[in-house]
C-alpha cells in the first residue's frame, strides 16, 4: 500500500512540472517509503489522506491548465477598471451582542468605509419580535446620523421555523416570523428581506424531518405567495437566497422558474456566492439569473479543502472564488447594489480588524484601489 501511495505521488509531478518540484515530491515519496520501512507504518487514516492527496494531484497534473482562482500563490488581475457595486457587511461579522452594540457595530462599518450593513433579525437582539415600529424608527435614525446605509434584512430563524417543514408547528411559526420580518423591513427604511423559501434537507439539524422534493416546492410557493401582499404592500422585496446546502433549488434554472413563477417584482433573488461553491461557480449562475438578482452576499470559500462547513467560508481574497470573473458578470448582468460580506466567525482578539481588512479587500475588488 504504502509502495502504491510513494508511486502516486512520483507520478503526480507532470512532465511539465518545474524540476525543482519535481524533486521535492519525489523526496515526500521517499519520506513516505522511509516512514514504513523504520518500523512506523502509517494508519489507515493516514493512508487514505495520501492517496487522496496523490489522485488530487494526478488530476490537477493531466488536466489542462487550472484557472488563475485556483492556483496556489497565482496573482489574480488587477483590477483595470472601477465597478459601481456599494459595500456592505452582514453584522454576523461582528461581535455582537456580547462584545458590540449594534451602534458599535454601525459606527465601525461607518469608519471602515462601508456604504452599507445588513442587519441580522433574531428572537433575542435589537431586532426581534419584540421590538416595536418606535423600536424601528430609532435604529434607522440612528443609521442615518451615523451615515451608513442598511442594505438588508437576513436572519438565521428560517432554519429553527422553515417554511417547508413538516411540522405544521414549525411552519405556521416561520411564516408569521416572516411576516414579523416584512413589517421590520418596512419600518427600518429597507427594501431588501433575504428569504430562505424552504428546505429538502438540513444536515446541521439532526431533528429535521427530511420533506420530499415536490412537497418541498409546493409548500414553498404557499408560504411566499402568503407573505407577498404585505410585502408589495409595504415595498419590501422578498428575496430568495440560493442555499445549495439544503436540497432545494439547486440550479439557477429552478431558481428562475421559481421566482418568475410568482409574477411580481417583489419576488427577486438574494444572490450568494459561495454557498454553491462545493460544487458550482458564481459565475455560472449570475449571467442566467440576470436582472433578479436584488441582493448579494459575497461568502469567500475554498475548493482545496474537505470541511464542508460553515468553517469552510474565509476572509474575502483567502479562497478560489475567481472574482474578477464573479464581478465581471455581476456588473454584465447590470448589477449596481450592495455587495454583502457575509462571515459567520467574528475575531477573538481586535475583532475590529476583520472590518477593517474585509473594507480593504473590497475596495481593491471593485477597483477603488
Amino acid at each position: 500500500m504504502t509502495q502504491l501511495v510513494a508511486i502516486c505521488l512520483v507520478l503526480s509531478s507532470s512532465p511539465r512540472q518545474p524540476r525543482k518540484i519535481k524533486q521535492r515530491t519525489a523526496t515526500r515519496a521517499r519520506r513516505i517509503d522511509t516512514m514504513s520501512s523504520n518500523n512506523h507504518p502509517l494508519s489507515r487514516r493516514q493512508l487514505m489522506s495520501y492517496a487522496a492527496f496523490a489522485t488530487g494531484a494526478i488530476t490537477a497534473g493531466a488536466a489542462s491548465k487550472a484557472p488563475a482562482a485556483m492556483q496556489v500563490g497565482a496573482a489574480a488581475p488587477q483590477a483595470s477598471k472601477r465597478f459601481s457595486m456599494k459595500k456592505s457587511i452582514n453584522q454576523w461579522a461582528f461581535p455582537y451582542p456580547e462584545r458590540m452594540s449594534l451602534e458599535r457595530c454601525l459606527k465601525l462599518a461607518k469608519d471602515a468605509g462601508f456604504d452599507g450593513i445588513e442587519l441580522n433579525y433574531d428572537l433575542e437582539n435589537d431586532l426581534s419580535p419584540k421590538s416595536s415600529t418606535a423600536d424601528y424608527v430609532k435604529i434607522r435614525r440612528m443609521a442615518e446620523d451615523i451615515g451608513i446605509a442598511i442594505s438588508g434584512l437576513c436572519s438565521f430563524l428560517f432554519w429553527p421555523y422553515p417554511l417547508t417543514s413538516n411540522d405544521p408547528t414549525e411552519r405556521a411559526r416561520g411564516l408569521e416570523l416572516a411576516g414579523l420580518m416584512t413589517r421590520a423591513a418596512h419600518d427600518l427604511g429597507v427594501e431588501n428581506l433575504l428569504v430562505v423559501p424552504g428546505a429538502v434537507h438540513m444536515p446541521w439539524r439532526e431533528d429535521h424531518d427530511p420533506t420530499p422534493n415536490d412537497v418541498c416546492l409546493r409548500r414553498a410557493k404557499e408560504a411566499v405567495g402568503k407573505l407577498l401582499p404585505d410585502a408589495e404592500k409595504l415595498g419590501v422585496y422578498l428575496n430568495m437566497e440560493n442555499i445549495f446546502f439544503n436540497g432545494f433549488l439547486l440550479s439557477p434554472f429552478e431558481m428562475v422558474d421559481f421566482v418568475d413563477g410568482f409574477g411580481s417584482e417583489h419576488v427577486q433573488v438574494h444572490f450568494d456566492t459561495g454557498n454553491i461553491m462545493e460544487y458550482q461557480f458564481p459565475e455560472h449562475w449570475i449571467p442566467i439569473l440576470g436582472k433578479r438578482i436584488k441582493n448579494v452576499h459575497l461568502k469567500e470559500f475554498t475548493k482545496k479543502g474537505s470541511d464542508h462547513s460553515l468553517e469552510a467560508f474565509r476572509p474575502l481574497l483567502d479562497g478560489t472564488t475567481n472574482w474578477p470573473e464573479v464581478l465581471s458578470a455581476f456588473e454584465a448582468a447590470g448589477y449596481t447594489g450592495y455587495l454583502t460580506f457575509e462571515y459567520f466567525h467574528p475575531y477573538l482578539h481586535h475583532p475590529e480588524a476583520l472590518i477593517y481588512q474585509t473594507s480593504d479587500s473590497l475596495d481593491r475588488m471593485l477597483g477603488r484601489k
